[in-house]
């Protein structure tokens, strides 16, 4: 089945692949393959191959058994536009989305290229938003030009794990903003005035805004477990979430 997740953006998690390869420095404590190797020690089915890419067919109709309204995260433990997942599979989990109106499906990709590519010849559902990774300048700030090229209801960034300024973001087209700092016991620190940069960025374009965690290290420059950081960016929390209904525009 499905399941619930505690990343904060959403509801819950649904995983026709699972696995994946890295690809640039934001995947180097990559917490899905972490959980993949535990989940292959327990036992758990769909993780027999480890971190392996794997496509699992018996799970696309998951969705289709939850009547309630849901909004589900695809792919939480895996990338659905990694090289290896056949577009054919894209196009049958693309389909469940159409059959299921009521979820709110949000994809997120480091490999926008490829996204953009699928979605050349494609039109999105109305149903699902459509997501990029940014960690830092050299590898995030290209995908979000990929991804503006997609006619997407939502498009939206997840700038986590942030490890660098991202001096000036073009956030032309884009709905959302969700920012984090890394977790784990390798964490990298992430540093206030960072956050601040894209706040403020998104404040002067009206995106909205979602501060997910600190992770590892605190505001203060201090490092302990994520729970203890919270989530408070400049006193408050940020929850903000873009519009259901977004018209595209180029």
């Amino acid at each position: 089945m499905s399941n619930k997740t505690p990343i904060e953006w959403t509801e819950q998690t649904w995983n026709p692949t699972t696995g994946c390869t890295k690809i640039s420095t934001g995947c180097k404590h990559c917490y899905a393959e972490k959980m993949a190797l535990r989940l292959h020690c327990m036992g758990a089915t769909g993780y027999e191959n480890k971190f392996e890419l794997t496509l699992h067919a018996y799970r696309l109709d998951q969705p289709l058994r939850r009547k309630k309204p849901t909004v589900y995260f695809v792919n939480s433990m895996s990338d659905l536009f990694h090289e290896h997942v056949p577009f054919a599979f894209i196009d049958q989990v693309m389909a469940v989305m159409k059959q299921t109106p009521q979820h709110t499906y949000q994809i997120l990709t480091k490999r926008a290229a490829r996204m953009r590519k699928y979605f050349s010849k494609r039109i999105p559902p109305g149903n699902a938003w459509l997501g990029v990774s940014v960690e830092n300048k050299k590898h995030g700030l290209s995908r979000i030009d990929q991804l503006r090229d997609i006619p997407a209801s939502i498009r939206f960034l997840s700038v986590e794990p942030l490890l660098e300024d991202l001096g000036k973001v073009n956030l032309d087209n884009i709905h959302w903003v969700i920012v984090g700092g890394e977790s784990g016991p390798k964490a990298r620190p992430m540093q206030p005035e960072w956050v601040a940069n894209i706040k403020r960025q998104c404040e002067l374009v009206h995106v909205s805004f979602f501060f997910k965690q600190w992770g590892g290290w605190g505001a203060d420059g201090v490092r302990r477990h994520k729970a203890l950081n919270g989530r408070l960016f400049e006193g408050r929390t940020w929850d903000d979430r873009p519009l259901i209904e977004a018209p595209y525009v180029i």
